[in-house]
Order: C-alpha cells, then sequence, then structure tokens
C-alpha cells in the first residue's frame, strides 16, 4: 500500500493482519483527509466512553458542591451547551454510519453483480460444452450407439 494511503488510514485498522472491506478502508481514508472530520470522529468516540461519564460525574458533583449552591443555573446551561454539541456529534457520527453502509451496499452490489455475470457466461459456456459433446459421442450413431464404447 503507498505510504500516503497509510498515514491517512486510522491505526486500528492497520492493527493485526485481518483484512478490511474496501469500502471501510476507502471511508477510513475520506474522513481522515478532512480535519474536521477527524475532530468528529475523535469527539464522538470520547462522548462514547465510560471516561466520559466517569469524569462527567466527578465535574458535576465537585461543581455542585464546591462552585455553585443550589440551584445550580451556571451549570444547567453549561450541561444543556454541552447537550446541543454532543447531539450535533451524535448526528455526524449517523452520518458517517449511512454514508459508510450506502458504499459498502454499492460495492457489494457491484461485486455481486460481477459474479453473476461471470456464473451466468460459466454456465453458457458449460451448456455449449455439453451440447458439443453430446453432438459428438450420442448423436453420430444414435441407432444403438453404446456412449460407454465412444472413447
Amino acid at each position: 500500500m503507498h505510504t500516503e494511503a497509510r498515514r491517512l488510514i486510522p491505526r486500528r485498522l492497520l492493527k493485526g493482519t485481518e483484512t478490511h472491506h474496501p469500502a471501510v478502508v476507502e471511508e477510513a481514508i475520506r474522513r481522515n483527509q478532512s480535519l474536521q472530520l477527524r475532530i468528529a470522529d475523535r469527539i464522538t468516540t470520547f462522548a462514547g466512553s465510560m471516561s466520559f461519564v466517569w469524569i462527567h460525574a466527578v465535574l458535576f458533583a465537585v461543581w455542585m458542591l464546591v462552585f455553585e449552591r443550589s440551584p445550580w443555573p451556571t451549570l444547567t446551561l453549561v450541561v444543556s451547551l454541552e447537550a446541543i454539541f454532543l447531539s450535533t456529534f451524535v448526528m455526524i457520527g449517523q452520518n458517517r454510519q449511512s454514508a459508510f453502509q450506502q458504499t459498502k451496499a454499492d460495492h457489494d452490489f457491484q461485486t455481486q453483480e460481477l459474479e453473476l455475470k461471470t456464473n451466468t457466461e460459466l454456465t453458457r459456456e458449460i451448456h455449449r460444452l455439453t451440447a458439443e459433446l453430446h453432438r459428438r459421442l450420442i448423436e453420430p450413431g444414435s441407432e444403438g450407439h453404446d456412449p460407454a464404447s465412444a472413447t
């Protein structure tokens, strides 16, 4: 694989010896070419982790106990803004997943169409060869002709 292309593929896809679907590699390269998409992917990955949950639980507890007294108006504002941004990152992730699924479906369709075409050609060739064998072995002396003796 070209060095530039390897640089654009996430490390998680380069680990190990497993082969990845071409659509996965293509989508990973496309997403890694954009700084905005790389940042969105990292934020979405972190926001979907247990570390995110624990950090927020600690930060909210400290905020409620140390910085602000009940009813925590500033904390409410901060949490609301964070929810708005996180929901946007979730939608970005969903759009990415949708684009990936479409790319993979298109690739799979093209592959299946090629296989169907190849199988159809092979079936036609087998039919042609079978008809030719039938013509050569069975038809010349069909009256009392023993196909086993025609070797």
